[in-house]
């Protein structure tokens, strides 16, 4: 089998349009820039004629513009104008699904970028009668970009067309049904004019038409019972429009490429080896094993040898393939609590690529040799079989080392493992990463998926260590595809920018801590501000502003390095299984260090494992495409976890709690519960009847008469009154005779005779959190 391109695109990549492109005609780049930079609808016949193209040369454009079509570069919209995938068309059909006060927010009516949320569109009512357009409403539009956002300007109204709305049914006081969205940014309820057998408390799909006060609904599907096992997961795949069941024939034909065989002479042999893979407890899947041991070569003194082996998804998933396109659809694995949307069918995730103990498993090995300092000296990459000795819980292995609970590998393997993730921390410390040790929310479930606790997850030197092994292999994957001049999909983290600084400086003085905006800002710059509130209450506030005022990591051939881990090239190698960026990286080096296995024998199953041409030069639209998917599952995964812990607090409302206050605007305060967490809202008209102003650079709420502050940080004891699991919100409000006693002075006061909120017992069955795996998401 030949073997692929080193570098550039390879031949059966080009389309046919490009191969023999006249100088007159235009390049796919030059396409794309006059489509989006044109101010009027742009199809074939204004493209031909804005680069004057005649004859033969319009048969290459239409050529051309279906090839570009065809690599999902651009689509089409009305009227045959073309506009950029994931885009909306400058002219469009829009489809009212909100309105925010009296501004009416619009959505594209026809969305076909798969994986990416539509735009909400603010909708401009110029030389309309204002509060003309209602929820429901069509209308053709000319559209625009505003700032951060999209505006749309609409042109005609057109006949409505059914759009469906997620929602709970409720029966009001006045014993009217009324329709309650789950989506939190939807306000109104509008009554349900036809229940359609639903019943109070159901779950159900409705037609919403009209306008605030006067929305009416219509039930189109009734879907049950919203507190159900894996309703709120449910409410979040729908919301989110998260891909959870395989298309035709993935499935199928994941189970064939199952039977491709693990051993053969191309493959490294490390099965002596006593490699162990320490996951959660609850771990469903196991993409990932370490090995390591004191290094005896004599130019190495004091250093150690390790191997990252993770599993080798390429030669299951290759390019082209059904498994590959429906992977790269979802972009990663979605964890609820209850459940798993995983990226690979469960044949592939939880069976032939999960690295289950005893049982021979492909992998891709990186084997690192790292010196006394902890630097690493040198790597290579292998396509290797390996036999993984035990799967280990974090809290086992930890026990282990700690000699608190015995094991048959601690001294073959978790002693070496820790002597040398001790010699790795040392270069960790030198470059100084971001420390932002955050607690995480973890929903404990019974068996049948009932609630037992919400806790925090306990954070152990296993979970580092891992995390160490990981960031060492991900550094090396990306260092040695540099070396061969080979794509690389970066994860990129770049520094904050000046805007958000500026709103951290403006905190850190309401705080009388300095900071200084004309510094060289680094990692270190935060980590100092950190050390120096340690033991103090500001520090953990003090650490989700410095989070704010990070930038969205994100996936791109563009390297910009990563600010966060204090590293100037990082790519994702470590979690093939679950995200797709570490597939792509996988292909790159089996193609850059020709790593290719014999072809399959089945000839359904597509040859090569390597990064194909077509991948190669759409690296950057694939990498802004799983971005989005990535941002999609951690909103999904948050707002899920959220009607959790309502669900959970439902059956304390009425208790006074120690909260923390999160967050502070001019309509009121946020707090969320200590050791527990789940935001609630004070509102400001609760706080008595005198007057507060609002300080937006302190963020602040202080009253006029009595002095009585309220502050991000500041502790405090409230009384839960309102729990809402579908919409995963809370609401506080000041215990009775407590509405004098915030902080002052820049004290903490707590009213007395509260009785704090405890959690239940230990639970029985422990499930996935919103993340399973247990490793710092980088």
């Amino acid at each position: 089998m030949p073997n692929p391109p080193k570098s550039g695109v390879g031949k059966s990549a080009r389309p046919k349009s490009s191969k023999i492109r006249p100088a007159g005609m235009p390049s796919r780049q030059d396409v794309m820039e006059f489509i989006q930079s044109s101010s009027t609808p742009a199809g074939k016949r204004e493209i031909a004629k804005a680069f004057g193209l005649h004859g033969q040369e319009k048969i290459l454009l239409k050529a051309l513009l279906k090839d570009m079509a065809d690599e999902g570069l651009i689509d089409i919209g009305p009227g045959r104008a073309f506009h950029k995938l994931g885009g909306v068309p400058k002219v469009t059909v829009l489809r009212i699904v909100d309105i925010d006060g009296s501004q009416p927010l619009a959505v594209p009516e026809r969305w076909e970028a798969e994986g990416m949320a539509p735009p909400r569109l603010r909708v401009i009512e110029r030389g309309r009668r204002s509060g003309a357009l209602a929820v429901g409403d069509r209308i053709l539009a000319r559209t625009e970009e505003a700032g951060n956002g999209m505006i749309a300007h609409p042109m005609k109204v057109l006949a409505k067309s059914e759009e469906l709305f997620l929602g709970v049914v409720e029966v009001g006081e006045d014993q009217r049904p009324y329709l309650r969205a789950v989506d939190k940014k939807i306000r109104v309820r509008p009554h349900i004019a036809d229940l359609n057998g639903a019943q109070h408390g159901d779950l159900v799909l409705a037609e919403v038409s009209g306008r605030p006060p006067r929305l009416s609904a219509r039930v189109d599907t009734i879907l049950g019972d919203p507190f159900a096992p894996r309703s709120f997961s449910m409410i979040a795949i729908h919301k989110y429009n998260i891909p959870n069941v395989f298309a035709e024939g993935v499935e199928d034909e994941a189970r064939r490429v199952s039977a491709l065989p693990v051993a053969n002479d191309k493959r490294e042999d490390l099965r002596h080896l006593p490699i162990v893979a320490i996951d959660p407890v609850d771990a469903r899947d196991f993409d990932d094993a370490v090995w390591a041991a004191e290094d005896e070569d004599v130019g190495n003194p004091g250093g150690f040898r390790a191997i990252v082996a993770i599993a080798d998804v390429s030669y299951y998933v290759r390019p082209g393939s059904l498994i590959d396109r429906e992977a790269r659809k979802r972009g990663n694995s979605v964890y609820f609590p209850d459940l798993v949307v995983p990226m690979l069918p469960h044949a592939l995730s939880s069976d032939k690529c999960s690295l289950r103990a005893g049982e021979d498993r492909a992998a891709l090995a990186c084997h690192l040799t790292i010196d006394e300092k902890g630097k690493l000296k040198s790597w290579r990459f292998s396509r290797a079989v390996i036999r993984v000795a035990a799967n280990i819980p974090y809290e086992d292995a930890q026990a282990a080392i700690d000699g608190t609970k015995p094991h048959d590998l601690t001294d073959v393997a978790l002693r070496p493992l820790w002597a040398c993730w001790h010699v790795l921390a040392k270069t960790r410390d030198a470059r100084g990463p971001l420390e932002l040790d955050l607690p995480e929310r973890r929903v404990v479930l019974d068996e049948a998926g009932r609630i037992m606790s919400v806790a925090v997850r306990e954070r152990l030197d296993a979970h580092r260590l891992i995390e160490e092994y990981m960031i060492a292999a991900n550094v090396a994957a990306a260092k040695a595809l540099e070396a061969k001049v080979a794509p690389v999909m970066y994860r990129v983290h770049e520094p904050p920018s000046r805007e958000k600084l500026v709103a951290l400086k403006e905190y850190l003085a309401s705080i009388d801590v300095p900071f200084a905006l004309g510094q060289v800002v680094t990692p270190g710059t935060f980590n100092r501000l950190i050390h120096k509130l340690a033991e103090t209450e500001q520090r953990l506030p003090a650490m989700e502003q410095i989070l704010r005022s990070q930038t969205q990591a994100y996936y791109s051939p563009q390297n910009a390095g990563h600010f966060g881990l204090a590293l100037g090239s990082y790519a994702h190698f470590t979690s093939p299984i679950r995200r797709y960026a570490d597939l792509l990286v996988h292909r790159a080096l089996v193609g850059a260090y020709d790593l290719e296995m014999p072809a399959p024998q089945d000839r359904s199953i597509p040859e090569h494992s390597w990064l194909s041409g077509e991948d190669r030069s759409h690296m950057a639209r694939i990498g802004e495409l799983i971005s989005q998917h990535e941002r999609r599952a951690m909103e999904a995964e948050r707002e899920t976890v959220d009607r959790y812990v309502a669900a959970y607090l439902s059956e304390h409302v009425g208790t006074v709690m120690d909260t923390k206050i999160t967050g502070v605007q001019s309509f009121g305060f946020f707090a969320t519960i200590k050791d527990l967490g789940g935001d609630g809202l004070v509102p400001v008209s609760t706080l008595g009847a005198e007057r507060f102003r609002y300080d937006e650079a302190s963020r602040t709420l202080e009253g006029e008469s009595s002095g009585d502050t309220y502050t991000v940080g500041q502790h405090i004891a409230l009384r839960l009154v309102e729990a809402d699991p579908i919409g995963g919100t809370l609401r506080f409000e000041l215990p009775e005779g407590a509405s004098h006693l915030p902080m002052r002075g820049g004290r903490d006061r707590k009213p007395g005779g509260t009785r704090p909120f405890k959690r239940q017992g230990r639970p029985k069955n422990i499930r996935h959190s919103n993340n399973p795996r247990g490793k710092v998401k980088r």
